[in-house]
């Protein structure tokens, strides 16, 4: 199982997240070139050398119509309901005393003269209406800018629909968005886990006032993920990294057991006592041939066995891989029903959502294990009886086989026979 390991030891931001992943590939330069023949509207990609305590690495350098965009407001995913200057994301570039190391008070033009301010129909119109990207990246460029449209929204106490970005909605964020989106579709990781996020502390300035770290954006995003503040004061991560985070990350927790096959180093262009980088590393699976599951569990004493019945079928439809019940007795002396969910790591949310829906529950308890399995596959035998599909195993010294049930009952029902005589029907044949 291909593993990608983010260490968010310095918060995360769009490029950070770009450069470090870019130098994962075996060949960079190539993808850049990928990049610039998108046709965003006035983007051009570069890939720059940097250097942060000794530590060589790649900033993933994005033009507007020649300009690289600066910050002159902690605007990182800030969104307005009407016209002033902006700020645009780029890694941390926010100073101890909360100026910038880099800022532009001129007008600037996207396509007219000029600040643009982009909706979430705007952005859509640009992904989906001429990017030429497959169409499941596209969905998940739109993934990621709902989730900062959403923690917008929320911030600003108005619909989405009304939420004008002033930053993420730029150019140069949907170029951002874009490449760490064409960059996971091309690296295809089975999982990806990160560490907790470091989000900074202290306050910045911004064009409305003075905000708490993190940015009551990027708060709401990282809701139920594991963050941390610290002595470095300034916002080590914005709204775009966390959006990032949220929507490909598996689970957050510490490095899994993983033979390390490439390592990359994302830059921030602001300098810290330590190194200012998203730190990626990818490879395979270190767990002796097992996997990461999650196992969820409720109780419940007030369903009927049909809802019960009614609900595992739902579960499984959801993506779950095993589920089983437990009868047991519950507060004052009521029999119960324990119903646990096995599940991948990726379709977890699903069966949560799921739990929810068809039980009665009002609280799910997980737990994280890993999970030894077999080799195994599906081979199809002609036999005089038909077609029968028989599971093998193999693996730690054990082999053997299993004929599909359904097969088998079929064979046992025409023949009139136990579904043993019709498996030893099926092995006199093979």
């Amino acid at each position: 199982m291909k593993i990608l390991y983010l260490d968010c030891g310095m918060g995360a931001a769009g490029d950070m997240l770009a450069g470090a992943l870019l130098e994962l590939l075996p060949d960079p330069d190539a993808f850049v070139q990928e990049l610039n023949g998108l046709g965003i509207p006035g983007v051009s990609f570069r890939r720059e050398t940097a250097e942060k305590c000794g530590i060589r690495g790649t900033h993933l350098s994005v033009t507007v119509h020649g300009e690289e965009e600066e910050s002159i407001d902690c605007g990182p995913g800030h969104a307005h309901m009407h016209d002033h200057d902006h700020a645009h994301e780029h890694d941390h570039d926010h100073a101890h005393e909360h100026d910038h190391d880099h800022a532009h008070a001129h007008s600037h033009s996207h396509a007219h003269g000029h600040h643009h301010h982009s909706s979430l129909h705007d952005i859509e119109h640009i992904v989906c209406g001429h990017l030429p990207i497959p169409e499941r990246v596209k969905q998940q460029v739109m993934a990621v800018y709902r989730l900062i449209a959403e923690a917008e929204s929320h911030a600003h106490g108005v619909p989405v629909t009304e939420i004008h970005f002033h930053e993420v909605g730029t150019l140069d964020a949907v170029a951002d968005i874009t490449a760490v989106c064409l960059l996971m579709d091309r690296l295809s990781p089975d999982e990806v886990v990160a560490s907790p996020v470091h989000v900074g502390s202290g306050q910045v300035k911004c064009a409305h006032g003075i905000l708490p770290v993190p940015a009551p954006a990027t708060a709401y995003i990282l809701r139920d993920v594991p963050i941390y503040g610290g002595s470095i004061r300034g916002e080590l991560c914005t709204p775009t990294g966390a959006a990032l985070l949220r929507h490909f990350v598996t689970r957050f927790g510490d490095m899994p057991p993983m033979r390390t096959q490439a390592i990359g180093y994302g830059m921030g262009k602001k300098d810290f006592a330590a190194a200012n980088c998203v730190r990626a590393m990818l490879g395979e699976d270190a767990g002796q041939g097992g996997d990461r599951v999650w196992t969820l569990a409720c109780n419940v004493d007030d369903m009927t066995a049909e809802a019960v019945g009614f609900a595992m079928e739902r579960l499984f439809d959801c993506g779950a891989l095993d589920v089983y019940t437990v009868p047991i007795g519950m507060k004052k002396s009521r029999p119960g029903t324990m119903l646990c969910v096995l599940c991948r790591p990726e379709a977890k949310d699903a069966v949560l959502d799921c739990l929810f829906r068809y039980t009665t529950t009002i609280g799910v308890r997980e737990l994280a294990l890993q999970r030894h399995v077999l080799d195994r596959r599906v081979t199809t035998l002609d036999t005089p009886y038909g077609p029968v599909r028989r599971k093998e195993v193999r693996g730690r010294g054990a082999e053997r086989y299993k004929y599909e049930y359904e097969d088998l009952a079929r064979i046992a029902r025409e023949k009139g026979v136990s579904l043993a005589e019709a498996a030893s029907l099926i092995d006199r044949q093979s």
